[in-house]
């Protein structure tokens, strides 16, 4: 199936670009090495209104040159924000392909801080139901002659996997939800993924990324209950993914347990259903040290045995790559190999007559 893609597209399979020759340096690249993405111009700022009176923090990106083809809705991973140098990379590969971009933070995260109490979790449908409602109106408005623009997804790591909820419920609901979507790195079976983050290989990564979710709570200006205050400070604050998602993400988003977290939030199961989806690739590095390969491998073999398995889902699965990295040779501050990738798979996808 990968190599059917890739042909079908035009593009090489992916090898790495030295010296970043395995997984983890593939994830760490764009930390270990930033890059500065070119914008000639500033994101358009709006504001998605959520009950409550809290907002999020959406911009608006047009095309690099002419009018848009479509508009695609851009999430960012965990612990990332539309400012993430992914997100805004991603971003110019799919501007350069003729895409108006509107790059969301989800609720406390980047420059959207400020607008909505709280934080996001793998399942937040509440928030990016109107999220989805208001992309729909702005595909409309941005369309020429009165054709609305097809409204495309693509997420990053967590993204994805929230996208992919959001799509689900929003058709669960009768409304229209993506014409394509592209998960990208993401984690389709949360339990999964917490078990990997506490190998002994990935204790840097987990403490990295708990810092940081920690540090966003205490960070919250709306203020947050005391207790919740002395467990995120004190010496036995939680140093792991699941102990976080315990503490913090499971309760604030309604779960009775962590394990009734994972549970609901996990996507892998709308995969396998016979739920009318929309064309859904799922990208993902054998190699990817945060994201265990096993729930995108596990749909692949499937397939392959003539198992249920959604006939709208595109598995492109490299041995390599790392976790949302994909660089290769020949890559640019404009985009990296699974930007490219991304932007030429939705432009196929949505073109007329698909």
């Amino acid at each position: 199936m990968q190599q059917s893609i890739l042909e079908e597209l035009g593009i090489s399979p992916f090898r790495p670009r030295a010296p970043w020759l395995d997984g983890d340096l593939q994830t760490l690249r764009d930390t270990l090495r930033a890059v500065s993405v070119p914008d000639p111009q500033q994101g358009q700022a709006l504001q998605v209104p959520l009950e409550g009176g809290a907002s999020l923090l959406a911009l608006l990106d047009r095309p690099i040159e002419g009018p848009p083809h479509a508009l695609v809705l851009l999430s960012h991973g965990l612990g990332g924000s539309s400012e993430s140098q992914g997100t805004r990379r991603l971003a110019m590969a799919l501007r350069l392909e003729g895409f108006a971009v509107l790059r969301l933070n989800l609720r406390g995260a980047g420059e959207g801080r400020a607008l909505a109490p709280g934080s996001y979790a793998a399942e937040c449908n509440r928030d990016l139901l109107p999220v989805l409602q208001m992309a729909r109106r702005l595909a409309a408005e941005l369309g020429m002659a009165g054709a609305p623009l097809p409204l495309a997804g693509a997420g990053i790591s967590l993204g994805g996997a929230i996208l992919l909820n959001a799509e689900v419920a929003a058709r669960r609901q009768g409304e229209s939800g993506l014409d394509a979507l592209a998960c990208l790195s993401s984690p389709l079976d949360l339990e999964a993924c917490s078990r990997q983050f506490e190998r002994r290989r990935n204790r840097l990564y987990q403490r990295w990324l708990v810092r940081r979710l920690r540090q966003q709570v205490l960070e919250d200006p709306y203020g947050i209950e005391a207790d919740l205050r002395r467990a995120l400070s004190s010496a036995e604050r939680p140093r792991s993914i699941r102990a976080f998602d315990a503490l913090v993400t499971a309760p604030r988003w309604g779960h009775a347990s962590v394990e009734a977290y994972y549970t609901a939030a996990s996507p892998l199961r709308w995969l396998t259903s016979d739920l009318p989806l929309p064309p859904i690739l799922v990208l993902q590095a054998i190699d990817d040290p945060w994201v265990p390969a096993d729930a995108a491998l596990s749909l692949q073999q499937r397939r392959l045995h003539g198992e249920a398995l959604n006939p709208r889902v595109e598995l492109c699965l490299p041995e390599s790559g790392g976790h949302n990295g994909f660089h290769a040779p020949g890559d640019s501050p404009n985009g990296c190999w699974s930007d490219r990738l991304t932007a030429r798979w939705l432009r196929k996808r949505l073109s007329p007559g698909r």
